[in-house]
């Protein structure tokens, strides 16, 4: 039996695989069999465990979502699958999120548990070198793994396949430098820091709120970056604004702006329905926001989300 749980679902998904391949080695063909536990019953799951298979010599049962399948009122179901676990199969709990509890301490007595934790950038550049010489035949040093993990974050999954590019450009046993990292890989966590702004000119609170989350939970971008680019497009609005409202040409306030591309647009058509007095709140409340940082007015995390709510409702026309 084996519990898989954490954000990272690359690591959830590779530690499924690894089990895998040792049920493999140790019965020949393994038949996989996967339940969603939003929907499925624990009844569906531990009859599929105790049955027998009708074509592999084991079975590898796996729930996503556990969490939601394994709650108060099925875990004892469960804890009492592990005193007697079927010998013809593995159960596999995996998911973002689960409750820990006495079937954690049995989990641990007879299978494998693993943190699937999203990795910090040391660990994740650390990973880098070991995943990239075991399943891509290339060095990489470092610097360039640090500098990988710079350009596009912690994310295991988008460096395996970063890793994948950058080991065909160096043949087998080729050494991926700081420079070929350079060259080759886009400055993607950067993207997804000013990508925030196209988010919140959509006037959609929730939809604005979750990119946000992301960027600074999963992109692990800092927070004081997410405010930059807030303050960046509260500025432009705030002088589109004005120029709309005094009748200026549109594309003569864009280059004064460096508006350039769908920004512009998009922008633009914001900036319209906002009257300059309350676009100049918005950049007010950013000011705010970065001085209060800088003063130990509270969390910053918090004071951006607060922000980004207020933004969407000004652009949506909400207050």
């Amino acid at each position: 039996m084996a519990l898989f749980t954490g954000k990272d679902s690359f690591l959830r998904a590779l530690y499924t695989q690894e089990l895998r391949d040792i049920m493999t080695r140790a019965h020949g063909e393994v038949d996989q069999l996967n339940f969603d536990g939003e929907s499925c019953s624990a009844a569906d799951v531990l009859d599929e465990c105790r049955s027998f298979g009708l074509i592999a010599a084991h079975k590898l049962v796996v729930v996503d979502n556990a969490a939601d399948l394994v709650k108060d009122t099925v875990r004892p179901m469960f804890e009492n699958y592990c005193k007697s676990p079927s010998e013809g199969a593995t159960l596999v709990l995996r998911g973002e999120t689960w409750r820990p509890g006495n079937l954690d301490k049995m989990i641990a007595q007879i299978g494998v548990m693993k943190d699937c934790a999203a990795l910090s950038d040391d660990r994740a550049a650390a990973w880098a070198q070991t995943r990239c010489g075991k399943r891509h035949q290339a060095k990489l040093e470092p610097a360039a793994a640090a500098a990988l993990v710079d350009r596009v974050g912690p994310d295991l999954a988008r460096l395996d396949t970063e890793l994948a590019k950058l080991a065909v450009a160096v043949g087998v046993d080729g050494v991926i430098s700081t420079q070929l990292v350079n060259e080759f890989v886009g400055l993607a966590r950067e993207e997804e820091v000013w990508g925030i702004q196209r988010t919140l000119l959509s006037g959609e609170p929730e939809q604005s709120l979750a990119h946000v989350r992301y960027v600074i939970e999963v992109a692990r971008q800092p927070a004081v970056k997410v405010l930059w680019a807030i303050t960046d497009l509260a500025r432009k609005l705030h002088g589109m604004s004005r120029a709309v409202k005094m009748g200026q040409n549109a594309d003569s306030a864009a280059r004064v702006l460096k508006l350039w591309g769908n920004s512009k647009d998009d922008i633009l058509r914001a900036a319209s329905r906002v009257p300059p007095v309350r676009a100049m709140r918005l950049l007010e409340s950013c000011v705010e926001i970065d001085a209060r940082s800088k003063s130990g007015g509270g969390e910053m995390e918090p004071n951006i989300e607060r922000l980004t709510l207020e933004f969407a409702r000004c652009v949506g026309g909400r207050d």
